[in-house]
């Protein structure tokens, strides 16, 4: 199974115990899990790399002091052959509990004394939890090799190890973060809000030989890990990245170390402790060593998501050299404290991103002083305004604020990216063109109206220092106005016509070929079938013209780098060229929002990049492999998981059967339409029957459905009835009934043929794709992966010029009935209506209520 079923897999377990033991709470045994296969994992590997066979490593034990030695001084940590995940798998039903306990204490032991204060307690969550899992040792047995028996399928030996694992360690905890709110959203900032940040400080970074970053509240680690892997990209040896990481609660600093040694992060070049982040500052030492050690930690990058708005102790602070500069922050509300904190930290020419409340920009006392003083002192170099709702377990307004310690520009560049997100269940979520926005917003520190701006100092100065994003950025719609004129008599202003100048720039002579212009500043649409005129308007072929020449050759760039280099491309880089590709390609065409374009190519590079991951690990003969399609279904009253048929690896059963197998295909395509009709068919009858009609043994209590037994057991009464001569009308009780039947045995006649189609073109399915020869693999793969995006991409001038036909519709309606037509029409209606009054008769009475009725109708 992929990453992806693998996670989602034990996701689902996490679910099915949670009778047991709170989901979060069930995260620590997971990971915990996880994080020692992957030790064990790489021990092995490392064992394989100096040359040891099967024989040594079975041979591996604490006894041999020389070998724990060796490998401790070399990775940190050794394991002995007894204690390995690999061998708790092979005990098969001898494994007990005992030996996670065994192994775990040993671990403790058999740490190298350089790396003690990475690995030391770092199972402590585990350890003492084991007893959760269970009543008695025999569950917790049985619960933990369940789990074993899960994580065993991680793949730890291809090309995209860490990859792999980091996704389903990265999945895990976005979904317990999902799913237990505040609890577990605490220590997790969002996948995306990460990448934003990592994106701002890599590109600032992008030239340096050696960089050191830093996280005052590490939380899962997360921040750090990605702004290592986008740093990475730019530089000749990763390992020239040291990590420094603090984290208050045992349980969440466990996670950071676990996390950056998962991602093959050299063990030397991890620094992490566990303290209160305000309270014990680094300068680092070594206890063993103060004076040696010292280390008075200046930083290259420093990014965190810190607790917001914590209460704190300033008490005796004044003189901390983190705060002397700038002011302590109210005891009520520790977010400043925080930034000073990492501010402190920044080497001279560093950065730093952190995610505060949006309360930091506006409010007063010891803030606003601070705040005056971080932008007289040139500090502030960005602030970006985050959608709502963005993080778990809060949905106030947060902000991203972007500081240096040394700047040239005097400016504050502001950006309002509260109205870029989709929503995704409870939560709005940052999509990738809203990441790439804000990211070359703020790397070009460009203006863009409604979206972001370069405020200078002395303008900020004016408004107090207050830096609320409405007072500098103006993202608000506005609201519809009307033109008291055209409304009254008529016409389409000019004015409202002119706010569509971007198309009528880019589409020249269509704005006169669609208005005509009347007296004052007003026109008058002059076209029936609006739509038709846009879409075959001459300028408007000629701008799907030039999106297509700008696009052309691109299949044959996506094929060349897709599919010729499959195996070997970079997968995380590729997005990057493809991407920068299309923003090129688009340069010289109007009115199509690059961002736009983008975002179709990252949702289906979403599904490329799964298929090119597998390629690459399992190598091209993944391609014609297919696996058991488990599900889970209940039986006694139990959940139990079972194969359901087949699936492809990387190729769909459904993209072979329309491509490869069509005649079956189709075959089965007409039996479900004949299915549906009959469905239909079936349904008129039904409708047809009276409500007392339906009270007969045929027709189920609800009376929404035939009971097929009884219908058939009296249409054969019937038609033995016919059989003797009675006679029914077409359209009779007995008729219908009969029908139905007929009706009901077709459908399950067509139903078993439909089955057993099927049921054989699956088969047949599987049997072609494990047969498949290389140029259909190649032409199926384009089919999945290539021409899905250049729809997508294709698709986006028909989406503006839909918009545009819209707008016009919407604008030319919008006038279309006036003030002045609507009240001639009830002045019209009245005459007639008191015409048709006087011709009525009446008693006396009568003609008193229509005479008063007429003064009404008059306005008298």
């Amino acid at each position: 199974m992929n990453k992806q079923q693998l996670a989602a897999k034990i996701w689902e377990s996490a679910n099915q115990m949670r009778s047991k033991i709170e989901a979060n709470e069930y995260k620590d045994y997971i990971l915990g899990f996880i994080f020692y296969k992957y030790l064990s994992d790489n021990l092995l590997k490392f064992a394989k790399k100096e040359g040891c066979s099967e024989d040594d490593i079975k041979a591996l034990s604490e006894d041999d002091a020389e070998t724990v030695e060796y490998f401790k001084s070399n990775i940190g940590y050794f394991i002995a052959h007894n204690d390995l995940f690999s061998t708790w798998i092979s005990l098969g039903r001898d494994f007990d509990v005992s030996n996670v306990r065994d192994a775990l204490s040993a671990f403790s032991r058999l740490i190298n004394p350089a790396h003690r204060k990475l690995f030391d307690g770092i199972f402590k969550t585990l350890e003492t939890g084991l007893s959760k899992l269970g009543d008695s040792a025999a569950s917790q047995t049985k619960a933990i090799s369940n789990l074993l028996q899960l994580i065993k399928d991680i793949p730890m030996d291809g090309r995209q190890d860490y990859d792999v694992l980091g996704f389903i360690y990265e999945y895990l905890i976005g979904m317990f973060a999902a799913n237990a709110g505040k609890k577990a959203g605490e220590f997790y900032t969002p996948h995306e809000v990460s990448l934003l940040m990592s994106e701002i400080v890599a590109h600032h970074l992008k030239d340096r030989n050696e960089i050191q970053i830093y996280d005052p509240t590490s939380g899962s680690g997360s921040l750090l890990i990605n702004i290592g892997r986008c740093v990475s990209r730019q530089m000749l040896d990763a390992n020239s990245i040291k990590y420094y990481a603090q984290e208050l609660k045992q349980n969440t600093y466990n996670l950071t170390r676990m996390n950056l040694i998962m991602r093959g992060i050299l063990v030397d070049n991890i620094v992490t402790r566990n303290g209160d982040t305000l309270e014990d500052d680094w300068p680092y030492f070594d206890e063993t060593d103060p004076t040696h050690s010292y280390n008075p930690l200046y930083v290259d990058a420093v990014v965190s998501n810190p607790p917001y708005s914590q209460k704190w102790d300033s008490s005796d602070k004044e003189s901390d050299p983190r705060y002397a500069r700038f002011g302590l922050a109210p005891k009520s509300k520790a977010d400043y404290a925080f930034l000073l904190h990492e501010l402190f930290h920044l080497k001279p020419d560093g950065i730093m991103t952190i995610v505060l409340p949006h309360g930091v920009l506006f409010r007063g006392g010891e803030e606003g002083e601070i705040r005056k003083k971080l932008i007289e002192g040139n500090h502030i170099d960005a602030i970006i305004g985050l959608p709502s709702n963005i993080f778990f377990g809060t949905s106030i307004p947060t902000v991203i604020m972007v500081l240096r310690q040394r700047r040239d520009q005097t400016d504050t560049l502001i950006i309002d990216a509260s109205k870029g997100f989709e929503k995704v269940g409870k939560n709005n979520k940052l999509r990738a063109s809203d990441i790439k926005r804000i990211a070359d917003t703020v790397l070009s520190r460009s203006d863009r109206p409604t979206y972001s701006r370069r405020v200078p100092r002395e303008e900020i100065r004016s408004n107090s220092y207050n830096l609320n994003i409405p007072r500098y950025v103006d993202a608000a719609e506005s609201a519809e106005s009307w033109d008291i004129h055209a409304a009254m008599f008529g016409g389409i202003p000019q004015s409202e016509i002119d706010l569509l100048a971007p198309y009528w720039e880019a589409l020249p002579g269509l704005r006169d070929t669609l208005f005509a212009s009347l007296d004052g500043p007003y026109a008058s649409l002059q076209v029936v079938d609006l739509k038709q005129a846009i879409t075959e308007h001459a300028a408007v072929a000629e701008f799907n013209n030039r999106f297509a020449t700008a696009f052309q050759g691109f299949d044959q760039l996506l094929k060349q780098r897709l599919l010729d280099q499959m195996e070997s491309i970079s997968i995380v880089q590729e997005e990057t060229v493809l991407g920068d590709d299309i923003f090129r390609r688009l340069a010289t065409v109007p009115l199509i929002d690059p961002y736009s374009a983008y975002q179709a190519l990252d949702d289906e590079w979403g599904k490329i990049s799964v298929d090119l991951e597998i390629i690459q690990t399992e190598g091209f003969s993944a391609t014609r492999k297919v696996d058991p399609n488990m599900v889970i279904k209940k039986k006694d009253g139990k959940d139990h998981e079972l194969q359901d048929g087949w699936i492809g690896r990387v190729i769909p059963f459904s993209l072979v059967q329309q491509t490869l197998l069509v005649h079956e295909y189709e075959a089965l395509q007409k039996l479900d339409r004949q299915i549906i009709a009959i469905a239909a068919e079936l349904e008129e009858q039904f409708e047809g029957f009276s409500e007392e009609e339906k009270d007969a043994d045929c027709f189920n209590e609800e009376k929404d459905g035939f009971v097929a037994t009884e219908l058939a057991k009296e249409a054969k009464q019937l038609r033995s009835d016919s059989k003797k001569g009675e006679t029914f009308g077409e359209e009779s009780y007995e008729a219908r009934i009969i029908k139905a039947d007929d009706l009901l045995k077709a459908e399950k006649e067509l139903k078993k043929q439909r089955k057993l189609a099927a049921d054989a073109l699956h088969l047949k399915t599987k049997a072609t794709i494990e047969g498949l020869s290389d140029p259909q693999v190649y032409d199926l793969l384009e089919r999945k992966w290539i021409h899905p995006l250049l729809a997508a991409l294709y698709q986006q001038p028909r989406t503006e010029i839909a918009f545009l036909i819209a707008r016009v519709t919407t604008l030319a309606e919008k006038y279309a009935t006036t003030y002045k037509g609507v009240v001639e029409q009830m002045q019209a209606t009245q005459q007639s209506l008191s015409a048709l009054i006087d011709e009525l008769t009446g008693n006396e009475f009568d003609l008193q209520g229509l005479a008063e009725f007429q003064q009404l109708l008059r306005g008298e």
